[in-house]
């Protein structure tokens, strides 16, 4: 195969060809500072800025809004940490993830952890993205009917997922015109913001102190938290760097990508909800700018949503691969956007948009949490070296395989800091016992963090780092026959 052959594999604007295959270090192309419009791009979100109003509603002044959102935003420091993983592997975090969960029980894993919250997390931008374009088609025509509603959802779930069935090429590609664009107008917002904003707002009642705020602060933690826990999948999008890419210039410019966006534009919800009345988020927003930019900020949220669920769809269709769907990668991006758009119609016509938001979010970081501390103490210790062809083997004879392919080290640490967290989390439907013996304090990501991360440790430091000596001096096997997947 010549060299073009290999780089039009992964050509923007056509489909991506790999699936959760390994890539090959003939197919690795690229420099970190490309992830940078990638993180910026898919992050310039509008959910952002509901997620920062959210913090006022909870009845914080501003300034401890902003120190909430400033601390559940450096939790992308570990989305960069295991972007690592990628060019290390050549493969994609759900797979990964059978390093630490073992090929069986990696499947079920991927499920719920990979498809099931990502499919949420899509139902929710494209709701985002649906409530701007309700907004505006409502300032040209008035009341929107529900079929032109329910139209504008199914048109922004084509946008969205023609760009993942595309791919990797595409996306990357894409990433730098979406951040310029989105950052342009996200600049100008900010000047209505600021210049309206009530810098000295204090809550209703004088705000809070004590253990109510603490209380409140720590639930607020939970749901800035959740939207860099949302991303262990950043292996997904170095994977095609060289081997020898820097770890570190690739956690940097991912972190970096990511952290930005969501904090600037969650800073931004938090002042524009000290004047305005964020609890209608969709058109909250025209009380602080004018006419003519509402229009086009509307737009804005539309364009940020598209690109932001565009990322999320790739990485759930990987994840429905590495679960075992024997379908093309393609065909999963599509089985997505139907359940996605269910759940979206779901939340805006039957259940109340805000209260399914920060429910879904709260209780997703009882999962997330865990995973993420399990696969960043894995890199950690095994010095972030990784058998990519290795992890392609799914059978008895696999290195991965463990005790009937199931890694009881991570699976358990999993499942027990899962369990933990829900005993801490606090949601508006669910409000767990240990977080009601502390008030409502929600100390989710912390325990299952914790839990998580230090029950693998414990039971796999020795082993992994004799592992991790072994493989420094092994011979990389060369890529297995096919692309790993079984297609229909």
């Amino acid at each position: 195969m010549s060299s073009i052959e290999v780089l039009d594999k992964d050509r923007a604007g056509r489909i991506e060809s790999h699936g959760t295959d390994y890539v090959n270090d003939t197919e690795r192309r690229g420099k970190p500072r490309e992830l940078f419009g990638v993180w910026a791009g898919s992050n310039v979100a509008y959910l952002y800025f509901v997620l920062g109003s959210l913090l006022i509603i909870f009845g914080l002044n501003v300034w401890e809004a902003i120190a909430v959102v400033l601390a559940g935003n450096l939790l992308w420091v570990g989305v960069g940490y295991l972007a690592t993983s990628g060019p290390a592997a050549g493969s994609p975090s759900e797979v990964i993830a059978r390093a630490f969960f073992g090929v069986n029980g990696n499947r079920i894993v991927a499920f719920i952890s990979g498809w099931m919250v990502g499919v949420l997390y899509e139902a929710i931008n494209l709701s985002v993205g649906a409530l701007a374009g309700f907004a505006f088609v409502q300032q040209f025509v008035g009341t929107a009917p529900a079929f032109v509603k329910i139209s504008i959802v199914v048109a922004l779930a084509i946008a969205t997922f023609t760009i993942s069935v595309f791919g990797h090429g595409t996306i990357i590609k894409l990433g730098p015109w979406f951040t310029w664009i989105l950052l342009t107008a996200l600049i100008v917002l900010a000047w209505f913001v600021i210049t309206h904003a009530n810098f000295g707002y204090v809550p209703k009642g004088g705000g809070l102190s004590g253990g109510a705020l603490w209380a409140t602060a720590a639930a607020g933690f939970a749901i800035i938290a959740s939207a860099p826990l949302s991303w262990p999948v950043g292996a997904d999008y170095s994977r095609y760097l060289p081997r020898t890419t820097s770890a570190k210039s690739v956690a940097f410019w991912t972190a970096f990508g990511g952290f930005i966006p969501a904090t600037g534009i969650a800073i931004l919800g938090v002042l524009a909800a000290t004047v305005v009345d964020m609890s209608n988020p969709e058109t909250a927003i025209a009380g602080l700018v004018p006419s003519w930019f509402y229009v086009i900020f509307l737009l804005v949220i539309i364009l940020g949503s598209v690109f932001n669920n565009a990322l999320t769809a790739y990485s759930t269709g990987l994840a429905l691969l590495a679960a075992g769907i024997p379908w093309r990668r393609s065909r999963t991006v599509i089985f997505d956007a139907v359940v996605a758009v269910g759940v979206t119609l779901y939340a805006l016509f039957i259940s109340n948009f805000l209260d399914t938001l920060s429910g879904l979010l709260e209780v997703s970081i009882t999962v997330l949490a865990p995973y993420m501390a399990i696969y960043a103490v894995d890199i950690y210790l095994r010095r972030n070296r990784y058998d990519g062809p290795g992890l392609q083997d799914m059978t008895r004879k696999s290195a991965h395989w463990h005790t009937g392919g199931f890694n009881l080290a991570g699976f358990i640490a999993l499942l027990v800091g899962a369990v933990g967290s829900l005993m801490f989390v606090n949601t508006t439907f669910w409000v767990g016992p240990l977080a009601s013996a502390l008030g409502g304090a929600d100390l989710s990501v912390f325990v299952g963090g914790i839990l998580g991360g230090g029950i693998y440790a414990a039971a796999t430091a020795r082993k992994l780092r004799a592992h991790s000596d072994a493989a420094l001096h092994a011979t990389v096997r060369p890529q297995p026959a096919g692309d790993g997947q079984v297609t229909l």
